[in-house]
């Protein structure tokens, strides 16, 4: 790894960089200006659990405490998310925060059972976020893939719902199944029968994993789950025998630095085991979880890994490459976005 590089010189690349996001939460996404315009659209939202709406009070609600204080951030603002109109709102602000970081393509989250039980109806939600996949093409240029996250705290009927909306109602974009929501005396193996059915009707496999566990429940994400990639993934370092497995099979973790900081997962950024995962050649992509909460965007997570771990600008495409293989894009997409990283890598003499 080469560090020498001057901080402003990789900022100007990083920049440039064309991108892929492959782990993003979309209410957890909400920029302040999107939370704002949600907060004076609901006054409805009874006094307690609403959102402030004026702006400065706004500002020192939504910056970054501590883990529990996002954990009530997360619930306030999605009560406000109650409409296919909010939703639409949700995916038009998102878009807008990616192409300005050059996110040429993003496979967001959503959680549909969480949606309906806030008032919304699958098919309303079917509808907004293909409305707000189309906005983002044309307003914005960045293309959206849909994840449906099924949330642990709600067990296997939890999921079995998530399943039937992806199937049933399969928005455009649609392109997999997730597992989020805490891990600690929640087992990957308990949910691989929806997990099986959402494989068995072409739905690609990416759940949650040894984020704030260890390496058992990886080992149970790919062994139960049949997951293609796995979000966080970070407990792997500790198993040699698992990153042997990961990098032979090609199967993508999608690291969140800023991310497993804020929630503790890890102490700090220099004791992140990113290093040890690509030392040990498993593919990582680089992504924000929640960005708008945790205060942070792709770009800085790029950076970070030149200023922490000393990452070289050849090194940095070499991680956005393989975000773009590790993306359920269609393939003309990504062979144009592997071109674009190419020919910024050789324009800065990388």
């Amino acid at each position: 790894m080469n560090g020498s590089a001057a901080v402003s010189d990789v900022a100007e690349f990083v920049a440039a960089l064309p991108k892929v996001e492959l782990h993003l939460h979309l209410v957890g996404s909400a920029s302040l200006d999107t939370v704002l315009a949600l907060a004076r659209r609901h006054p409805e939202v009874h006094p307690g659990q609403g959102v402030p709406t004026e702006v400065n009070a706004l500002r020192r609600f939504y910056a970054f405490t501590d883990f529990p204080h996002f954990l009530e951030v997360y619930r306030r603002v999605n009560l406000l998310v109650n409409t296919g109109a909010d939703v639409v709102s949700l995916v038009a602000g998102l878009a807008a925060e990616l192409a300005a970081r050059t996110v040429r393509y993003a496979e967001v989250q959503v959680t549909p059972v969480r949606n309906r039980m806030a008032g919304i109806s699958f098919a309303d939600l079917a509808g907004a976020l293909t409305d707000g996949r189309a906005l983002a093409r044309q307003e914005y240029g960045v293309e959206l893939g849909w994840v449906f996250d099924a949330d642990s705290a709600l067990g296997l009927p939890g999921a079995e719902e998530t399943v039937d909306f992806a199937v049933n109602h399969r928005p455009e974009g649609t392109v997999g199944i997730g597992l989020g929501g805490a891990e600690l005396g929640v087992r990957r193996a308990d949910f691989a029968p929806a997990f099986r059915r959402a494989r068995d009707a072409g739905l690609h496999s990416v759940p949650h994993a040894g984020e704030t566990v260890g390496p058992a429940e990886v080992w149970a994400a790919v062994t139960e789950l049949g997951a293609e990639r796995v979000g966080h993934g970070i407990g792997s370092a500790a198993d040699p025998r698992l990153l042997e497995l990961l990098a032979e099979r090609g199967i993508t973790l999608e690291v969140c630095p800023t991310s497993n900081v804020r929630t503790a997962a890890v102490s700090s950024l220099e004791e992140h085991p990113l290093p040890t995962l690509l030392a040990a050649g498993v593919p990582v992509t680089l992504a924000t979880d929640d960005p708008g909460m945790f205060h942070t965007d792709l770009n800085a997570e790029y950076l970070h890994c030149h200023e922490v771990f000393g990452l070289s600008t050849a090194e940095l495409a070499d991680i956005a490459r393989a975000g773009a293989r590790a993306a359920f894009c269609p393939e003309p997409l990504r062979e144009a976005i592997i071109a674009e990283i190419d020919q910024v890598q050789r324009a800065a003499g990388g």
